[in-house]
């Protein structure tokens, strides 16, 4: 079995702007209320399912919704921050049904439109027949009603399993721990079963929906657990009479790889209501693992209006070109490339316009180079404050990172694919906006534009100890990559590679899977690097260190950790290490640039030390420097190298794109010095400040044509 894990607390895209409790029955309902609050705004309340899982399971939908809607979520009964009672009797589907109205009443709402999942959704149709003035319509997705004949029997099989005597064998796969007793004597025995019933939940790839789901469950204990199902097995109702009194708009969406309430279930209830059914190629939890696709179908029917799938554009004859580039803000070196690709696709296409899709920190750079920031940007969710939050000291579990921040990514290309809906593009250039690339695989029928992908890396690696678990999870997202590649090979209208093939890692994506660079060569083309700039024009070195004031008796060292606020710990260290390199050589100049997330005020004085915020064109003062001090960043570090300056750089630990993909990139130019953060002491790093201040390098050129070249195979797609 799978070691999995529970993901636990993440960040979200949107925080609720009210939480409180609902009461009914002496159970106390936790309820949660997002976006707009106007007493003319429509209403939707999302119900959960079975208590296995909680509100956080429409964590894909929030924030989507609640940039056009009031938004309410609640835990049932038996989980989350809700009452945990332990009889059966609390948790008859008539009770469940009626939180519903109960949390409704607390939040003060007359009518709402319910959105049920599962049991949720056979709950959203008992609360409408019973109280029609209140639901203005619903949607029910994977119905747990009981019109078939398959569902009935399903039911009789697990009622027979739950209510066998005796704990079952530990070497029997963990579904048939489905047993009231099991649970109760064993953790062992609950948790099995949890992994199991996830498992099922979803579909192949789906490692982070697992995680989420058993993270979920243990918010609950088995006693609840157990009461819930017996509830659930003493329902007995007459679903055809029911959805006959159900008098409001209706929706049914279901999937058809769904092992926990089968398809036949979802067209039996659509059928009896006399409506549409949405099919979706997915399992269980089709609302997280398929979000695009239940998110649109739901915005369709709450909007006449909304037109699900608009005609693609027809590429134009005449008139300006239009363009909207997606930087990726994790780091500022996305933006600086991105602005000098369309530097040089504006000499190609002259009168192209371009929009950009960006957030903080990259909208800064935009700002100071006059670019036009597209007015959706503000409803992108934070990229750069989740890698922050997810980061210790000079410490970031990049893949992990990634992975739990699929909240913040599905909210983002939703507000993509709004603006792709809106607008009027011949081309999208995403620049690691892995989002976009992700869900357009997903759901290739959505693209409406061609598409430039670029990444300087290909690959998630697994860090040494993280061991065959993580092994395996790396594999799992580079597999499912490698088969959206193959199976939508259209997605992408050019993949870019900025760099060379020897600068493509010499490992294979997992056991099994392909060698990374042979894969790359056969789906990529190479534009070489792209710094930005040309080291031959950026001016006399003289010149330029009068133009920043750096005398020609001093020697200057230079300290960047980019445009995250992940580096303030390796800036206090070299900061530490000031005083002692200083007295080791007096000529030392140090200029520690505290970027734009970290305020200069936040970090330790020192006397003599100049501490800088974010400092625009900072490539300009690398150039002249004597030495530099970074993370493990590619940008910094290969702009470094293009000017032939010697660095000391500390790539991030567990970072696995700075430990194996960056640091063999340099190793190829032959450039910069590798520190370890956790074993070099501040006086380790003031006696390497000073070996190197003086140090003659000879790293590979670096090409400075690698903008223009990405450039024209963009002009390509035009």
């Amino acid at each position: 079995m799978t070691d999995w894990q529970p993901t636990g607390e993440q960040s979200r895209a949107i925080y609720p702007h009210t939480e409180g409790f609902a009461s009914h029955d002496g159970v106390q309902i936790f309820y949660e209320v997002y976006g707009r609050n106007g007493d003319e705004d429509e209403t939707l309340i999302f119900v959960p399912g079975w208590m296995i899982v909680h509100s956080r399971m429409w964590k894909a939908q929030i924030a989507y919704f609640a940039r056009s809607y009031r938004v309410i979520v609640y835990d049932p009964r038996g989980n989350g921050k809700s009452d945990h009672p332990h009889e059966a009797s609390a948790y008859a589907e008539e009770a469940n049904a009626r939180d519903i109205g109960a949390v409704l009443d607390a939040a003060g709402i007359e009518q709402a439109t319910l959105i049920g999942l599962s049991m949720g959704g056979a709950r959203v149709l008992r609360y409408a027949a019973d109280n029609p003035e209140r639901v203005k319509g619903l949607v029910s997705i994977a119905p747990g009603t009981m019109l078939g004949e398959d569902r009935k029997s399903f039911r009789t099989i697990q009622e027979r399993l739950f209510n066998l005597e005796g704990v079952a064998d530990e070497q029997m796969p963990g579904i048939n721990y489905f047993n009231a007793e099991a649970w109760r004597s064993n953790p062992r025995h609950l948790r099995s079963f949890l992994v199991a019933f996830f498992e099922s939940f979803f579909e192949e790839h789906s490692t982070k929906l697992i995680e989420d789901g058993l993270g979920w469950a243990l918010e609950s204990d088995a006693d609840a657990l157990a009461a819930s199902q017996l509830g659930l097995i003493a329902e007995d109702s007459d679903w055809h009479e029911i959805c006959a009194r159900v008098q409001c708009p209706t929706l049914v969406i279901h999937g058809t790889l769904d092992n926990i309430v089968r398809f036949p279930e979802g067209e039996a209830v659509a059928k009896e209501l006399g409506t549409r059914l949405e099919v979706v190629e997915s399992g269980h939890g089709l609302q997280a693992r398929k979000p695009v696709q239940v998110n649109l179908a739901i915005r369709e029917f709450l909007d006449p209006a909304f037109d699900r799938k608009p005609p693609l554009r027809t590429r134009r004859a005449s008139g300006p070109k239009k363009a909207l580039f997606i930087s990726s803000p994790i780091g500022l070196g996305h933006a600086q490339r991105d602005i000098a690709i369309a530097r040089e696709l504006r000499q190609l296409v002259p009168g192209i316009e371009i929009d950009w899709l960006a957030q903080d920190p990259v909208t800064r750079v935009l700002a100071s180079e006059g670019e036009r920031l597209h007015p959706a940007s503000r409803h992108l969710a934070s990229e750069s404050g989740h890698i922050e939050a997810e980061s210790a000291e000079h410490d970031l579990h990049c893949f992990h990172a990634v992975r739990k921040m699929d909240e913040i990514m599905i909210t983002n290309f939703m507000v993509f694919h709004d603006v792709m809906r809106d607008g009027d593009y011949d081309v999208v250039v995403g620049d690691e906006s892995w989002e976009v690339d992700y869900y357009l695989h997903e759901n290739p029928n959505e693209k409406r534009a061609p598409f430039v992908w670029l990444t300087d890396f290909v690959g998630y690696l697994p860090m040494e100890d993280g061991g065959d678990h993580e092994a395996f999870l790396t594999a799992d997202y580079n597999d499912e990559m490698i088969g959206h590649i193959a199976a939508h090979p259209d997605v992408r209208d050019r993949a870019i590679f900025v760099g060379n093939p020897d600068d493509v890692v010499p490992e294979r994506f997992g056991a099994n899977l392909p060698m990374i660079r042979e894969w790359t060569e056969a789906h990529y083309d190479f534009s070489g690097y792209i710094t930005g700039f040309d080291p031959a024009k950026l001016g006399a070195r003289d010149e330029m260190r009068n133009r920043f004031e750096y005398r020609e008796d001093e020697k200057v060292c230079i300290v960047s950790v980019g445009g995250s606020g992940v580096g303030r710990a390796l800036l206090e260290k070299v900061i530490a290490a000031y005083p002692e390199a200083r007295r080791l050589d007096e000529s030392l100049r140090m200029r520690v640039v505290a970027g734009p997330r970290i305020d200069p005020a936040s970090l330790p004085q020192c006397e003599g030390l100049e501490i800088l915020p974010y400092v625009h064109n900072l490539y300009e003062h690398l150039a002249v420097c004597d030495l530099a001090i970074v993370q493990g960043g590619l940008t910094t570090s290969m702009e470094l190298t293009a000017n032939q300056i010697p660095f000391l750089y500390f790539p991030l630990a567990h970072h696995f794109e700075q430990n194996f993909h960056v640091r063999h990139r340099l190793e190829n130019y032959r450039a910069g010095r590798c520190m370890d953060f956790a074993t070099s002491s501040s006086e380790d790093i003031a006696r390497a400040v000073v070996q190197d201040l003086d140090r003659k390098v000879s790293y590979r050129p670096v090409e400075t044509d690698g903008a223009r070249r990405a450039a024209e195979y963009i002009v390509e797609v035009l």
